[in-house]
């Protein structure tokens, strides 16, 4: 498995690819970046050579995860099966676009929309929309629902052929994490773990670090942005149990390749040809 968190400033695009198949994480392709960014296009067709798109994961409906530019590039160019995202709809411009987009796609192609709410815990598994991997569900979840972050997408994806994973979490917040680590406990380990909220403070409690145990952890931030992500605190948290920590925020922006074999977990500055 290797895993692409691609540098697009403020906000989420990933790429995971397994042996034949590859799955996009979060959508976001900034406009008009101040600094310069690497070509998502010109990054998908390296990524993508020789492998099927196979699905599209939203972790949330604010600009900086689901963008209707990302969307189009995705489901126009490499026509996917599936979208999955939060059964939870926050009105915003941007996610007005970008579903209007899906609707358009859909007239164009048999392609499955899987809304997620958990309520049977038992029905979190889902085992049939990849050759590639199994995916594993914790939020959002019923009871937490109150905010827009806390019905994130988080999710576990799991590579068949050696068993290693990955852990999605979009904008998920300490309050959300509470319940995550009550419920499901060790199930979240992960190899490796997407930062929560692009490394908010208030994105990460310690108990979900332990459980989740990650040799590495990836933060996708902008450059110099406005929130201050990575904050310190949660710097701390990931550091005292991961054994490196990557983000895309140093000098003008950097992308991330990591690769998770049998052998270990390693990671690396990855730039488009």
């Amino acid at each position: 498995m290797n895993i692409y968190t691609l540098n697009v400033g403020q906000g989420q695009f990933i790429v995971v690819v397994g042996t034949t198949e590859a799955i996009i994480v979060d959508t976001s392709v900034p406009t008009s970046p101040a600094k310069p960014i690497i070509n998502v296009k010109g990054a998908l067709v390296d990524i993508l050579k020789g492998r099927k798109l196979i699905g599209v994961m939203i972790t949330g409906f604010d600009a900086d995860h689901f963008n209707e530019i990302g969307v189009r590039i995705a489901l126009n160019k490499y026509r996917p099966d599936w979208i999955m995202y939060p059964k939870y709809f926050k009105e915003t411009r941007s996610a007005n676009a970008a579903f209007a987009a899906i609707k358009e796609f859909e007239t164009q192609k048999a392609f499955r929309r899987i809304s997620v709410s958990l309520g049977d815990n038992s029905k979190r598994f889902y085992d049939s929309l990849s050759k590639d991997f199994n995916f594993e569900v914790f939020s959002p979840h019923k009871d937490d629902m109150n905010s827009s972050n806390n019905c994130s997408l988080v999710c576990k994806l799991k590579e068949r052929s050696t068993g290693l994973s990955y852990l999605v979490t979009g904008d998920t917040e300490t309050g959300r994490w509470d319940s995550i680590v009550r419920i499901f406990g060790g199930s979240i380990q992960a190899n490796v773990l997407d930062a929560p909220h692009h490394g908010s403070k208030n994105g990460v409690t310690q108990a979900a670090m332990n459980l989740i145990n990650p040799h590495t952890v990836l933060i996708s931030a902008g450059v110099e942005n406005a929130y201050g992500h990575p904050d310190a605190e949660a710097l701390k948290i990931f550091n005292s149990v991961a054994q490196k920590v990557w983000q895309t925020n140093v000098g003008e922006g950097q992308s991330i390749r990591t690769e998770v074999v049998a052998s270990g977990v390693k990671s690396f500055l990855y730039k488009a040809p």
